[in-house]
């Protein structure tokens, strides 16, 4: 019995997948993936005039009403599909191609979609607007003509022919393949119960995701929302709302013999009725449609315990009511005045601790690097006396005394102390994806704990003026800024303790942090002002704050404290921190530290190379 069902199974499996290769239309030997050509296509999409915070992602597959062949109605494949579409937040391309039978092309493909999706506007015409964005396109770089030809020409024999479809599907393709052909030469096209067969040259209208806002869901669902893992895919589902029935009718029919007499009755062990379902990330993945409700199934004898705010007993400890702050709302291009409340505090328990023995070493050899900085001395040029001769302001005389002008001007070279006049803040991200490990020893906002403490050393030695803060957010209204020094308090044990005394929080709201950091180093008055802020990830919260909303808001953020003067400079361990950071802070405002267990000896080190500079 056993080797005829493990036969069974491998009969299927293999005819699973000579079927499957029958009906497909792909030529798999040629597929590139999207993951391959991401970057540079961003790069590309971001040259030709597209949007910068626009992201690339990988489209999933949508739903036609096709015309489907015999194989592919016994294969079940062809069903969905994915197509490449844009809106204001995203360009969604297929994760991978393998149209056409050669590499080269689908790799042109992948390029022509990203150029006609930064040429791309609103979509009121799928077939008209896709023609008037080709014949803009082609007019305006006329280079792209024969790559646009060679990728529909090769298109063309790889499309249903149609002589072999009904009268308004034969029509309709005809018009298709001249709308490819000719750009714009198409106005009216023939109505067809079937949609034609997808074109992969052509951008689709934006899907309709159905994400809703995470107020929706009430306020028991949005404590069990969780930041998504690095390793977690990034496709995302198709999502609707969904009301469930609450009357309780209904009939019920059964056999009184089937139950079971109390001599029959048995124990069984339920426990796999509160326990997490395993599986249910990897069914998740394979449905094309989430449903959610209000309504939610509460497990037997579960507890909650994480909660969105802590009890008061346990929080932090507020400082004032609050302060009001703007936000930037990219689609009205406007800052929404006192929209967020922003809430300094300080950590709950922070007694005055001493530094860690573990970075005692450490700490004492930053100070002593640091400590150098204080005695560093600084020539001057063309002073009326001094130690040395000034040789570029001797040779700059004797050529004008040459032509006739002799201007006055020193021709020495004197040493003075080095003024250091500046000021920093640093601005710590605590929200919850700090507490991801890193390894089996260290977590994200150990480290972060470890490079506040020794960044606090090293500007203590040197003397230079900074304070140092955190931040988290649960939403507009509860923006956390935690207090761990200010510009007018002393380094000393009861920072320390602060420090340590860190936890990790809630999300990344970094525009309103950024704004709050802009005012109190603008109340500074050193002439340099520098900002850091170090983070693990992109700008993110529950309500609209995620997406493209977050990315404009910290942006905008970023350009006011530049207006005012300060020097923003961001620090990241995010590896993907290259596809948001330089719309961000700019190519020169960032860094990225590729191994993070090193981020406590590089801070002070990117400390020393900002202010040298």
């Amino acid at each position: 019995m056993a080797f005829s069902v493990e036969l069974e199974e491998w009969v299927g499996s293999v005819w699973h997948r000579f079927i499957t290769r029958r009906a497909s239309p792909d030529f798999p030997e040629a597929r590139v993936e999207l993951s391959s050509m991401q970057r540079p296509l961003a790069v590309l999409f971001r040259a030709m005039g597209g949007a910068s915070a626009v992201a690339v992602e990988a489209a999933s597959a949508r739903e036609l009403v096709l015309r489907r062949s015999l194989l592919q109605q016994v294969a079940g494949t062809c069903q969905q599909l994915p197509l490449a579409w844009c809106d204001a937040s995203h360009l969604r391309l297929p994760p991978s191609l393998a149209v056409y039978p050669e590499v080269a092309l689908n790799r042109e493909l992948y390029r022509w979609l990203a150029l006609l999706a930064a040429e791309a506007g609103e979509m009121r015409h799928w077939a008209r607007d896709n023609q008037r964005w080709t014949r803009q396109l082609l007019q305006r770089y006329p280079a792209l003509r024969p790559r646009y030809q060679r990728l529909v020409e090769a298109l063309l024999p790889l499309r249903p022919d149609p002589s072999q479809l009904g009268k308004d599907e034969a029509a309709l393709e005809l018009a298709l393949r001249k709308a490819l052909g000719e750009p714009g030469s198409v106005e009216r096209f023939p109505r067809s119960e079937r949609a034609p067969w997808p074109l992969p040259l052509w951008l689709y209208p934006a899907e309709c995701l159905g994400e809703p806002q995470a107020s929706d869901l009430g306020e028991e669902a949005e404590g069990n929302l969780q930041a998504p893992s690095a390793e977690q895919q990034v496709a995302r589902k198709r999502a609707k709302r969904v009301e469930e029935s609450t009357s309780k009718g209904g009939l019920l029919l059964f056999r009184l013999e089937n139950l079971f007499s109390w001599a029959e009755h048995v124990d069984l062990d339920r426990c796999g009725d509160d326990s997490e379902d395993i599986d249910a990330a990897r069914v998740a993945e394979d449905l094309d449609e989430l449903a959610l409700s209000r309504q939610r199934q509460r497990k037997g004898g579960g507890l909650k315990l994480h909660l969105d705010l802590p009890p008061a007993d346990s929080d932090d400890v507020p400082l004032g009511a609050g302060i009001k702050l703007p936000e930037w709302d990219y689609r009205r291009q406007c800052l929404q005045e006192d929209f967020v409340n922003l809430q300094p505090m300080l950590p709950q328990g922070s007694a005055a601790q001493p530094l860690p023995p573990r970075l005692a070493p450490l700490a004492r050899r930053l100070r002593r690097q640091f400590e150098h900085l204080r005695t560093d001395r600084q020539w001057l040029r063309q002073q009326p006396q001094g130690s040395e001769l000034d040789m570029q302001a001797w040779l700059d005389f004797h050529v004008e005394r040459q032509h006739g002008q002799c201007a006055e001007r020193g021709l020495f070279l004197e040493q003075r102390q080095n003024r250091r006049d500046l000021a920093c803040l640093l601005l710590a991200d605590l929200s919850m994806s700090t507490d991801a490990h890193l390894d089996n020893e260290h977590r994200v906002i150990e480290v972060i704990t470890d490079s506040l403490l020794l960044f606090g050393e090293a500007l203590a030695a040197v003397g230079d003026e900074f304070a140092l803060y955190g931040f988290s957010s649960l939403r507009r209204q509860q923006v956390r800024m935690q207090e761990l020094k200010t510009f007018a308090q002393r380094y000393d044990d009861v920072t320390r303790g602060r420090i340590q005394a860190l936890k990790p929080g809630y999300y990344t709201r970094m525009g309103a942090a950024i704004r709050q950091a802009t005012r109190l180093l603008g109340a500074c008055k050193q002439r340099r002002k520098l900002l850091l802020l170090v983070t693990d990830g992109k700008p993110n919260d529950l309500d609209l704050y995620e997406g493209r909303y977050g990315v404009e808001d910290t942006r905008q953020a970023v350009l006011e404290a530049r207006q005012q003067g300060l020097l923003p400079f961001c620090i990241t361990i995010d590896r993907e921190a290259g596809d948001y950071l330089p719309y961000m802070f700019g190519a020169n405002g960032y860094t990225l530290i590729r191994q993070p267990q090193q981020l406590p000896l590089r801070l002070p080190q990117l400390y020393r190379q900002l202010t040298q500079a």
